[in-house]
């Protein structure tokens, strides 16, 4: 069995040492989508929500919430972020808003954890935008879709 790195000779939890690997160009492209009921999603679609523009603001959030992933996830390493966009498009068929990220760096360790903060926020964001219209949207599919980089085989989910 392959011995994993997050944990120590005793056992417990650690972060992993990446000093001595090399550096290079990585991405990871991540997705989340919220349900959300036909009044949300029309008042969404003709940007009559009372708190503003869920699009725009939950990308600003997923943006800021990538640049914040090491102080969320414990042994999340910081690492410089050369790029992260976040688009949310609406899904009339499905009455979702479908949310996506970019994430892109180069560095010693990954950037999967920032694409996929920065989807889990955005999707946070527009439920709490969302919230006082209805509480019943469910947030769904958040999920890797590709990360290319590193000494791993790159990834893509299709």
């Amino acid at each position: 069995m392959k011995k994993l790195s997050h944990i120590n000779n005793k056992g417990k939890a650690q972060m992993v040492d990446v000093s001595e690997k090399e550096i290079s160009i990585r991405t990871a492209e991540a997705y989340a989508e919220v349900k959300v009921s036909r009044e949300i999603f029309n008042a969404i679609k003709n940007n009559a929500v009372q708190k503003g523009d869920v699009l725009s603001i939950a990308k600003f959030a997923g943006i800021q919430a990538a640049k914040k992933t090491s102080e969320l996830i414990p042994l999340c390493h910081n690492i410089f972020i050369s790029k992260i966009d976040v688009e949310l498009k609406l899904n009339s068929k499905k009455k979702t808003v479908e949310i996506k990220s970019f994430a892109k760096t180069s560095a010693q360790t990954g950037i999967e954890m920032e694409a996929l903060t920065a989807v889990s926020v955005a999707a946070l964001t527009v439920y709490d935008m969302c919230k006082a219209i209805d509480k019943s949207m469910v947030i769904n599919e958040i999920k890797l879709i590709s990360k290319t980089g590193g000494k791993s085989k790159e990834y893509k989910i299709y």
